[in-house]
């Protein structure tokens, strides 16, 4: 494995270098309010936002696997976060995602990189869409400029809150027992912020219309909240001037090592998981959309490699968990991006932002940033892939369903274990489906006539021919058992035809033994016609080749039935 950087530095030239400078210097500009808007949906400050973007987006850029990839603090951490914040506090945020970039590097350097391309499409749909519903709702405070009152604790489902709820049911029951304090002027900053997105975005494709937004929408705050007394919440304070967040400063730019006690790691050890799979996920998805972009390849190993590296660099310097992010990645593209440089440039971009313009972040008016992340939100939700899934299987629109709806209302984590575990039943289901014992043209195990070429097979008496369409694994061997249990009492020889069983497990061969201490009492001899490769091997790993008689086993169906004719005289 070897970063994308050392490749690009072969032939590099001022050409590429000014392409790359421009495009980071854009990307770099965009990804500021993106980088708060999702601290702060994240339930930390701005600085943490800032400070992510700047160390993960370097790292990401200098080791990383893609030429363009740009990493960065995104939605999809929004939730998990959220949550580990509120339960555990910064510091456990910080272990949890120093233990998921270790992950990180343990799946790139045991080259993992390409089995997260196997986990199902329907759960990235449903938990990508789920996150988008989260981020989306989450939003509706700042969006509307509500003031929930914690100041007493706030029965929410008979559970005390003293500050909003993570969970999305009693967070929006928070919301609307808050409908009253409504902010009219924020919405409609807001409202009108969200709408411009969306229609610039129809007209204008490389410049980004949330940056737009961040400079137009704050000099408006300043200016109507000065000559008009018109007021909303901005990151630096409330409408009513009492703190908010505290501004990012380069002073705060330092490393502070996280808890690692026995107690901590195993607390938060599931939610590592969860960070790093989302990471490794989201990260390769925009590797590959980048690679169909420009024409180009990106090494999946080395990419998680450094999605581990930046993941445990960010939360040392006060930072949240960080990925590769398309939205991002799409932008320095268009933009002339070509290299890693340019990822390494848009760091540098915001770093000298912080640096000189850092205090100018606390005019940002919060219902902007709403507008951007609704926006954000509306686009991650992935409605067309949506609308194709819900015109598929039913076993299909089921994970996905479950996914979507674990992911909002209970939790990222649950989510993909049970999305996945429900996406290993189907598959099992269809696999067991697919599989069938045949004799001729009846499927005997179904009663149905299948669909088979007649073969002038020249079958000796006393032999019948059954063959295994599928697998034969611990799913289908109760169908290769009924098969098997209606073989003639008269014939001599079964032969098994395996041509196209290309897998068999330990169940599998149990099925086998079974049916060789069957077929020994009748004093029936089987023969294994067209077996492949997998199951030779495990054939001769168990010893059941030597069971069954290495001359009873044969790569061709003629050979086999030689073999039959020979026992049968």
């Amino acid at each position: 494995m070897k970063p994308e950087l050392i490749n690009s530095l072969k032939g590099y030239n001022g050409k590429t270098f000014v392409s790359d400078l421009i495009a980071g210097v854009i990307v770099g500009i965009v990804a500021l309010p993106l980088a708060i808007a999702f601290a702060i949906a994240s339930g930390v400050g701005p600085a943490a936002g800032i400070f992510t973007a700047i160390i993960a987006g370097f790292c990401i850029s200098a080791f990383g696997g893609s030429r363009v990839q740009i990493g960065g603090p995104t939605g999809a951490f929004a939730v998990i976060v959220y949550g580990v914040v509120a339960q555990f506090g910064l510091s456990g945020l910080a272990t949890a995602t120093v233990m998921a970039g270790i992950i990180l590097i343990l799946l790139g350097a045991f080259k993992m990189g390409g089995l997260v391309k196997f986990i199902p499409y329907t759960i990235v749909t449903g938990f990508t869409a789920g996150i988008a519903v989260t981020i989306a709702s989450g939003q509706l405070g700042d969006f509307f400029g509500l003031h929930p009152d914690f100041s007493t604790p706030m029965i929410i489902l008979g559970e005390e809150y003293s500050k909003l709820p993570g969970d999305f049911l009693p967070k929006m029951i928070a919301f609307a027992k808050s409908a009253a304090t409504v902010n009219w002027y924020a919405f409609g900053m807001a409202a009108i912020c969200l709408a411009f997105i969306f229609i610039w975005s129809k007209f204008v494709k490389k410049i980004p219309g949330s940056i737009i937004v961040i400079i137009v929408a704050t000099v408006a705050s300043v200016l109507l909240g000065k000559f008009c007394n018109l007021h909303c919440d901005t990151i630096g304070t409330f409408a009513d001037g009492s703190a908010h967040f505290a501004i990012p400063s380069i002073k705060e730019l330092k490393p502070t090592l996280p808890d690692f006690g026995i107690k901590t790691i195993t607390s938060l050890f599931p939610t590592a998981i969860s960070i790093a799979v989302l990471a490794a996920i989201e990260s390769l998805l925009s590797a590959v959309v980048a690679d169909g972009m420009i024409g180009s390849k990106h090494d999946s190993n080395m990419e998680l490699v450094a999605q581990g590296v930046a993941n445990i660099a960010s939360p040392i310097f006060g930072g949240i968990p960080a990925t590769g992010a398309i939205a991002r990645t799409a932008t320095n593209i268009k933009n002339g991006g070509r290299t890693p440089i340019a990822g390494i440039i848009h760091a540098l971009t915001l770093l000298l932002i912080l640096l000189f313009f850092g205090k100018y972040a606390a005019y940002i008016p919060m219902p902007a940033l709403a507008a951007i992340l609704i926006n954000v939100a509306w686009n991650m939700a992935g409605f067309p892939a949506i609308k194709a899934l819900l015109k598929g299987q039913k076993s299909d629109i089921f994970v996905f369903l479950v996914t979507f709806l674990i992911t909002v209302f209970v939790d990222l984590t649950v989510a993909i274990e049970v999305g996945l575990g429900f996406a290993a039943f189907f598959f099992i289901k269809k696999m067991i489906d697919l599989s069938e014992v045949q004799n001729g043209r009846e499927t005997l195990t179904g009663g149905i006539k299948a669909d088979m070429p007649q073969e002038n097979l020249s079958i000796p008496a006393g032999t019948i021919v059954y063959e295994i369409e599928g697998p034969l694994f611990f799913g289908t061997v109760r169908k290769f058992e009924l098969a098997t249990e209606r073989a003639h009492a008269d014939c001599k020889v079964l032969v098994l035809r395996m041509r196209n069983t290309i897998y068999l497990d330990a169940g599998g061969i149990k099925a086998l033994e079974q049916c060789k201490a069957a077929c020994d009492r009748k004093g029936i001899t089987i023969v294994i016609s067209g077996i492949h490769t997998q199951p030779y091997m495990l054939l001769e790993k168990t010893g059941m080749a030597d069971v069954l008689g290495r001359e009873n086993i044969f790569d061709n169906i003629t050979a086999a039935l030689e073999r039959a004719a020979e026992i049968v005289k």
